[in-house]
């Protein structure tokens, strides 16, 4: 029963149809979130790649069963135009996601998310959610709950 709720949850659109010039996908919405630097980082700053955009938090484990994945991806296809952006969604800010991610030694783009964030991409009830996100910034594909490395890295090669 868990590994058929698993499935359920999660929606996958064929990466494919994104290629094929599907006017059908929606524009992922746009967001202004503070990285650990302080710095501002738009999701418009990455248009041209694709994104997997990971809305996660560090008490999640399923979250820390993907994120290796992530950093793996980030490292493998970093140079073909392809980005993973982590949302923590922790209630402890920076204080508790940066330790987490210096452990982890994640080397793409972490940002604190929000409620509004979250209510943009239609309510992130879940974590993780993951929303794949095609070259030209149109969601193909949301993930709720954990979802297989393999399915995540056939969207990203589809998508390249």
């Amino acid at each position: 029963m868990l590994i058929l709720l698993a499935s359920a949850c999660s929606s996958y659109k064929p990466a494919a149809a994104a290629k094929a010039g599907n006017n059908h996908l929606k524009a992922a919405p746009s967001f202004s979130l503070p990285d650990a630097n302080g710095n501002t980082v738009k999701l418009t700053d990455f248009k041209g790649k694709v994104v997997i955009l990971d809305f996660w938090a560090t008490w999640c484990g399923p979250c820390k069963i993907e994120i290796p994945w992530f950093i793996e991806f980030q490292r493998k296809y970093k140079d073909q135009g392809f980005t993973v952006i982590g949302v923590s969604m922790d209630e402890g800010g920076w204080q508790t996601v940066r330790p987490f991610v210096e452990e982890f030694k994640m080397n793409y783009p972490v940002l604190i998310g929000n409620d509004d964030t979250a209510q943009s991409f239609g309510g992130v009830d879940v974590l993780p959610t993951t929303f794949i996100i095609d070259k030209q910034g149109r969601i193909v594909a949301t993930h709720m709950g954990l979802t297989s490395k393999n399915e995540f890295e056939k969207a990203i090669q589809s998508l390249l």
